[in-house]
């Protein structure tokens, strides 16, 4: 049986992460990743993209990530939020900040990439992939596991085991935690187009009668389209032929970036909240997705995610020989849970609150668009929150090398 300081379930972008920010360290951690690792090395049209805040970028550059990312990461100098129909917007600006950017628009494909490259050279990781965790019992001051690859068996002792295996954890099902979930019975079409007009920088969030319509800049003129669509209309929109498409798209948007054209093949992912109350057991956390699983307005939720890594990586380095004490993973709680509640209680706000076409509602929502735009105070505020820098935060979220225990 092998002993590991931390085992970590799932080598997406955020276990990954919680490894990379490990790297150098004294601890032991053991990576766990079900889905073998199959990644294209080139860039596509279409390829996934994920919003990055500011306080996320800072975290990738003190783990020593954000040099193999940034050649393909596009910033983020300015946001647009508008109304459909009606003449209220807001603006946030990196200037009015005095940042570099707000945040960036990045590949997913470039971040894991970044990570892989990274766990293939520490000496202190071992990534078992593909391998599944089969099950786990606490055990003194130990949790045991068993994994499982290709058919084999492999026994393996942590004194803390981190699931960070994404929205449908697992994990967290099996050990049945108590979570705050809604079903917003709507769905995020998510597509690439490019602009004839493209306006180097600028994020459009666009909050519809059907939900928000976020068009995030990407390198050549592209555009990544996450399209909030009623669950009843989805299967429509991505029955249309890409021309049919792009005309309800562009009259949706408008035309502030000029005619929208090629299109990339259309994918719908279903939309809810889903907020683990205690994401603590005995020796045990939930981080990224497994513990909060958001709406994607605004784009919070990876970030929120990256957060959660950050907080983690710094208690357990100072820790010292055992990790996954209580007092550690209640140190953490303490640390994370106002932002994540804050967080998930901000986008789903805003996720009810521009849908409705009550008449009022219209009125106070345009008003308060207009007014955040008009008071420099209340923007700065909102826009260090979308930035990720409000708040207690970590060494890595300041940019800082974590500080090991000796």
């Amino acid at each position: 049986m092998n002993d590991y300081d931390l085992v970590i379930i799932g080598g997406g972008l955020v276990g990954g992460s919680l490894a990379c920010a490990l790297a150098g360290t004294r601890l032991r951690v053991a990576v766990i990743e079900a889905v073998p690792v199959i990644a294209a090395r080139q860039p596509s049209y279409d390829e996934r993209v994920i919003a990055l805040s500011l306080g996320s970028r800072q975290i990738f550059g003190a783990i020593g990530l954000w040099p193999d990312i940034a050649p393909e990461a596009e910033p983020i100098r300015r946001v647009h939020v508008s109304e459909r129909g009606r003449g209220c917007f807001t603006r946030l600006d990196q200037t009015e900040e005095g940042v570099e950017a707000l945040g960036y628009v990045t590949p997913a494909r470039a971040m894991g990439l970044a990570i892989r490259a990274r766990l293939k050279d520490a000496a202190n990781i071992d990534f078992f992939c593909p391998a599944q965790l089969v099950a786990q019992r606490v055990m003194g001051d130990w949790m045991e596991l068993e994994t499982r690859t290709n058919g084999e068996s492999r026994f393996l002792r942590a004194r803390l085991l981190v699931a960070a295996d994404g929205g449908d954890s697992a994990i967290r099902q099996r050990l049945d935690f108590q979570i705050r979930e809604h079903d917003y019975a709507h769905d995020a079409i998510i597509t690439t187009v490019t602009a004839d007009r493209p306006q180097t920088g600028v994020a459009f969030e666009r909050f519809t009668d059907t939900g928000p319509l976020a068009l995030l800049p990407m390198t050549g003129g592209r555009y990544s389209v996450v399209w909030t669509s009623r669950r009843h209309a989805t299967a429509e929109l991505l029955a249309c032929t890409d021309d049919e498409f792009l005309d309800r798209l562009q009259e949706r948007f408008g035309y502030r970036l000029g005619r929208l054209t090629q299109t990339a093949p259309r994918r719908a992912y279903p939309l809810k909240l889903l907020l683990t109350r205690d994401p603590i057991r005995e020796r045990l956390v939930l981080i990224g997705n497994a513990a909060h699983t958001l709406h994607p307005v605004a784009g919070q939720g990876f970030n929120l995610g990256l957060r959660d890594v950050a907080a983690l990586a710094e208690v357990v380095a100072q820790a010292g020989s055992d990790p996954g004490t209580a007092t550690t993973l209640a140190a953490y709680q303490r640390w994370r849970g106002r932002d994540q509640l804050d967080t998930a209680n901000l986008t789903d706000a805003l996720a009810r609150l521009f849908v409705p076409a009550w008449t009022p509602l219209k009125l106070a929502r345009g008003a308060g668009l207009l007014g955040l735009d008009l008071l420099p105070g209340a923007r700065h505020l909102l826009a260090r929150r979308f930035m990720g820098l409000g708040g207690r935060l970590p060494r890595l979220a300041r940019g800082l090398p974590l500080e090991v225990s000796r």
